[in-house]
Formats: C-alpha cells, sequence, structure tokens
C-alpha cells in the first residue's frame, strides 16, 4: 500500500518550470517585462502611441494571451496595452505578496504613468472586470469607457462581502500535484463549446500555472480575495459600460448583469449566443465585433 501511494505521488508530482523556459516559449520581446511598483511584470504595448488606449485584464488563474485574439485585431486602431497581474502569466508573484484589489489598482495606475497614458478604457474579464470597475471607483478620471466581460465582484456561494473566503486545506496540494488533465478539467465549464480548447492553449494553461512559486500566488490570490458591497462603487460610475456575456457561461450565468444595470447610469448588454465565460478566447472575431463598435463611439 505504502508502495503504491508512494508510486502515485511520483507519477503526479508536477515541478515547476524555469522562467528562462517559459518566456522562451511564451514572451514575444523580452522588453515586456518591466518593473512595476517593485514587482516585475509581464506587460505588451501594441499599437500607436497616440491612438486611444485600451487596458485588456485576464481573469483568475489566466494570463494576456486570453485576449491575443483581441489584441492582434485592435492593435492597428488602438493602443492595446495587456499585462498579466503578479503571480499569473510570466508576472512573478507579488513582491509584497499583496494579492488585494487595491494592490491591483495601484499596480495598473503605475503601468498608465509609466506610459503616459492618462485616460483609457478598460477591459476585463472575471476577476478582471471586477478590477476594472474598482479601478474605474477610485480613478475616474483615468477612465473613457468600460467592458465587462462575465465579471466578478457580487456575493455569491463561498464569497461574502467584507471576509475572506475559507480556502479547503487540501487546495495546498496544486503546488506538488497538478497534472494537465487536472487543468483541461478546469477550463471546460468556462466554454460554451469546449472543443474550441486546442492541445495548444491547454498546455500554455498549464505552463504558465507552473512557474516559480506561481501556485502558491494563485493560493495567495484566493485567500486575499476580499469582496466589498459594489453598489456604491458602480453607482459612482458615469462613463459609459458595455456588459459582454456568453450565454453559455456557467461560472457567472449572463443572468448576473441585472444587477450591474440596476445602479450603472450608462450600461448596456450584449449577450453572446453560444459562448462561455471567456468569449474572447473561445471565438475572438466574434466577441470583438460589439467592443469595436462600443469604442469606437464618440
Amino acid at each position: 500500500m505504502t508502495i503504491s501511494l508512494i508510486g502515485i505521488g511520483i507519477w503526479g508530482w508536477t515541478p515547476d518550470k524555469s522562467w528562462d523556459d517559459l518566456e522562451a516559449r511564451y514572451i514575444d520581446d523580452p522588453a515586456d517585462m518591466m518593473t512595476v511598483l517593485g514587482n516585475q511584470m509581464h506587460v505588451r504595448d501594441r499599437g500607436p502611441t497616440n491612438a486611444l488606449a485600451v487596458i485588456l485584464i485576464h481573469g483568475f488563474g489566466s494570463s494576456l494571451h486570453t485576449f491575443e485574439g483581441w489584441s492582434e485585431q485592435l492593435k492597428s486602431d488602438f493602443r492595446v496595452i495587456s499585462l498579466d497581474l503578479p503571480g499569473s502569466g510570466l508576472s512573478r508573484p507579488d513582491s509584497n505578496d499583496d494579492y488585494s484589489d487595491e494592490r491591483s489598482i495601484a499596480l495598473i495606475k503605475d503601468i498608465m504613468d509609466q506610459l503616459g497614458i492618462e485616460r483609457a478604457t478598460l477591459a476585463g474579464n472575471s476577476i478582471g472586470g471586477r478590477i476594472s470597475w474598482r479601478f474605474a471607483g477610485a480613478h475616474l478620471e483615468s477612465v473613457d469607457k468600460l467592458v465587462l466581460i462575465s465579471p466578478d465582484g457580487f456575493a455569491s456561494g463561498g464569497f461574502e462581502y467584507g471576509k475572506a473566503p475559507d480556502i479547503p486545506a487540501m487546495t495546498g496540494i496544486m503546488k506538488y500535484f497538478l497534472p494537465r488533465y487536472l487543468i483541461e478539467a478546469n477550463l471546460t465549464p468556462a466554454h460554451g463549446d469546449p472543443s474550441t480548447m486546442t492541445p495548444a492553449m491547454i498546455t500554455r494553461y498549464h505552463d504558465l500555472l507552473i512557474g516559480p512559486d506561481t501556485r502558491q500566488a494563485v493560493i495567495d490570490r484566493m485567500a486575499q480575495t476580499v469582496l466589498v458591497d459594489p453598489v456604491p462603487i458602480l453607482k459612482t460610475i458615469q462613463v459609459p459600460v458595455l456588459l459582454l456575456w456568453g450565454e453559455k457561461d456557467k461560472l457567472i450565468p449572463a443572468s448576473h448583469a441585472k444587477d450591474y444595470l440596476k445602479v450603472l447610469a450608462d450600461a448596456r448588454t450584449v449577450i453572446l449566443p453560444g459562448l462561455g465565460h471567456v468569449p474572447q478566447e473561445e471565438d475572438p472575431a466574434r466577441s470583438l465585433e460589439p467592443v469595436r463598435a462600443f469604442l469606437l463611439e464618440q
């Protein structure tokens, strides 16, 4: 019995990949690594520097690559900034071990300041959506518009306002055991059509979750998630907001759009038939159509 357990442990053990290995596979340009408030962050700046700026913020366990289809189509007309949050993608774990929304807001503002961007449209998916509307609440003078893609933020099962969630002790096993098939199993519910999940996509997600100390950062981000009541913040946001949702979103259903519509001053919703929680990755061309039209509105 002991020998069998040891064998399972060895078979399932998932060592870290080195940063050199990961950057060789997933970085476009070494210059895309920049220092932001003491953090080494992966930040891509594409398109004309004098064009309207769009900042793309990924969701939990993801990376800027989830927006690659959008970036490629937008960069001819917009300045497109995409980034890996600390402890995600190629960004190193946070230098202060701080994964709060307040820290994310400060990092984005510093990126804007370093790049000379006074105002931008923020487009965020899932927790990236929550960070986007919270950024607008803190720095409304720096925001032109918001695109909230299946945004997180309202209380739900396991997440109460003002209280950190209870993280099961078993979650810590992922630091040692995170085979590729578990990543595929967790990605599947995020897609309306799982056949859009290519082997290369699954491998990328897996690779970028096993960078040095990345798994601990993922656990820390979960443990430090403390939701605040969105309503007072959302009521202060006067800029136009596009709520973009996949019809088949199983993680944050499209019915949640009504919570935002009740309190936002200028918001509209687009529901994308057949798509799930990450429409920008599942079908970049179709999901970008309403976004491009929204961005071009005067």
